[in-house]
């Protein structure tokens, strides 16, 4: 089977109330994993964002979208690393058509 890669969209919601420093240094970590095993497309950090349901009794978080490419197996990996990240809230990694 050949190997292809694809272009990905990630979603994710950091924890607002970790503060500045700690977030610009979560965006980077992410980033910088993303680039060792991809091509980071596009970064846009929408920043601060009420949401639309309390997630930790928390109301509102900073919104950070990442447009990527990589091979098929990187994604789920990214996924885990992002599950059990402190600080993340919400993560949705998609698959972004042709």
């Amino acid at each position: 089977m050949a190997k292809t890669s694809a272009n990905y969209e990630l979603m994710y919601i950091i924890d607002a109330d970790i503060g500045e420093e700690q977030i610009a240094a979560m965006v980077e970590k992410f980033k910088a994993l993303i680039e060792a095993n991809g091509t980071v497309n596009e970064l846009d950090e929408m920043g601060r964002k009420k949401l639309a349901y309390l997630i930790n009794d928390k109301p509102d978080g900073y919104y950070v979208l990442v447009k990527f490419t990589s091979g098929p197996e990187f994604p789920a990996e990214l996924d885990r690393v992002l599950k059990i990240t402190d600080g993340i809230m919400r993560s949705l990694i998609t698959v972004i058509g042709e």
